[in-house]
């Protein structure tokens, strides 16, 4: 159902059976991590033109994978992190 390198890959299936007798599956709602307890793999100072896709991609192999660098620096809005040059971006390490 899910790409095995997504945010939600790892989170339980769960189901809901209807008022009408249809069952609905959903996955469990994802918690965020605190920032500083992921183990930092790099931390990254931001400079013109960096972009958070090309960052992940350098550093963890994968552009899809900002939601690990967000999580890193506890901010849902990924626009957040690239917005001043020389700001420190933290990247985590990946756990599987």
């Amino acid at each position: 159902m899910l790409d095995p390198t997504s945010r939600y890959a790892s989170l339980e299936t769960a189901t809901l059976t209807l008022p009408d007798g249809r069952v609905a599956a959903y996955k469990r709602r994802r918690f965020i991590p605190a920032g500083n307890a992921l183990k930092v793999l790099a931390e990254v100072t931001v400079t013109e033109g960096d972009r958070l896709d090309l960052l992940t991609h350098r550093t963890l192999g994968d552009p899809e994978h900002f939601w690990r660098v967000c999580d890193a620096n506890d901010t849902l809005n990924p626009f957040e992190l690239m917005r001043e040059t020389g700001s420190v971006v933290r990247i985590a390490m990946p756990e599987f």
